[in-house]
């Protein structure tokens, strides 16, 4: 085996970075903490999310705790603020997303039983209280993660990157198999992030 050097390691990522994005998009539902908002930041890229819906009270760059755990990926993922988040969520709704929420709920499914029948549109709660209640009815699929320790629950950024890697090898799968197309509804990479207050 053999570690890869610096220059090949930024040689492959160029040539990743030129692959389509998934549709896939994650509304972040009134996040406290911005280190978890800059965490998702930096996985969201990883994971080739096409863009970030912030809402509520959740922060957005430029801030210095986001870009101290996003490490410039606040600048690489599309991002809109959108004040209410039932309104975005109702319009990427209309648009044909399945609303997914990882969340606990009576209903909720282990995420790996999830399959994704179109985009994808994941919602993030609060870190103690959840998504909120007015949401509960644009809600098409819930999903958790099985935890066998003392704790119900993983870190919100922490479960993010648990389940956006799973929805990731979904769609591009489905993209891979040619069943994902998306045509004209494909969003472009753009650096510079649009507000809507």
């Amino acid at each position: 085996m053999r570690k890869l050097s610096h220059p090949e390691l930024l040689a492959r990522q160029q040539v990743r970075q030129k692959e389509p994005k998934l549709p896939f998009c994650v509304v972040l539902n009134d996040i406290r903490s911005l280190y978890n908002v800059g965490s998702i930041f930096r996985t969201a890229d990883g994971a080739g999310v096409e863009k970030l819906w912030i809402c509520g009270i959740t922060g957005f760059p430029p801030d210095n705790q986001i870009s101290k755990t996003a490490l410039g990926a606040e600048k690489e993922v599309p991002w809109e603020y959108r004040r209410h988040v039932c309104e975005i969520v109702r319009e990427l709704k209309a648009r044909g997303y399945q609303i997914l929420f990882l969340e606990q709920l009576a209903e909720s499914i282990p995420y790996q039983d999830f399959r994704a029948s179109g985009p994808v549109c994941l919602v993030l709660g609060n870190e103690i209280s959840g998504v909120s209640e007015e949401l509960l009815a644009l809600c098409d699929k819930t999903i958790e993660i099985d935890m066998a320790g003392a704790k119900n629950s993983l870190n919100v950024s922490v479960a993010f990157g648990v389940v956006a890697y799973h929805l990731r090898n979904q769609l591009r799968g489905k993209r891979d198999a040619g069943n994902g197309e998306r045509g004209d509804e494909t969003v472009t990479r753009s650096p510079v992030p649009i507000f809507r207050l």
